[in-house]
């Protein structure tokens, strides 16, 4: 069995400038790095709340001239500890983010999460952290 980490987790997405707007913006992460490939058309750009090599980061992946995709039935979502799950929907319903599944517990237990959406509609669950200080929020 291989011993490592999860590196990134790649999301194709169809206005670059956009996703990095919502990425950091709203959702508070940093643009690491970008990497724009002319030979084959595309342009990454990776983005986390700390350095590649102290977590796992999104890579956003923009091949140009494709502006929308299929998103399909199998993609589930990214999740995310936040400290205060209330407060942080309140400042990404602030800064123009979709909520689509407000803050309180999960069916069946009691863990709080939400949702929310990105410009791609990728959906984003947000975790209350119970004791841990990661991620994002107040």
């Amino acid at each position: 069995m291989p011993n490592g980490r999860i590196l990134h987790t790649m999301l194709r997405v169809g206005n670059l400038e956009q996703s990095i707007h919502f990425y950091t913006h709203i959702m508070g992460m940093k643009l690491l790095r970008t990497n724009e490939n002319k030979q084959y058309k595309y342009t990454l750009a990776f983005l986390g709340y700390s350095d590649e090599s102290e977590g796992a980061v999104i890579e956003l992946t923009y091949n140009w001239g494709t502006e929308e995709y299929d998103l399909g039935n199998a993609y589930g979502h990214i999740a995310i500890g936040v400290e205060n799950i209330y407060a942080t929907c309140d400042d990404i319903r602030a800064s123009g983010g979709i909520i689509t599944r407000e803050p309180g517990p999960v069916k069946g237990g009691t863990t709080e999460i939400a949702f929310v959406k990105d410009p791609d509609g990728y959906a984003i669950e947000l975790i209350q952290n119970k004791h841990a200080s990661m991620g994002l929020g107040k």
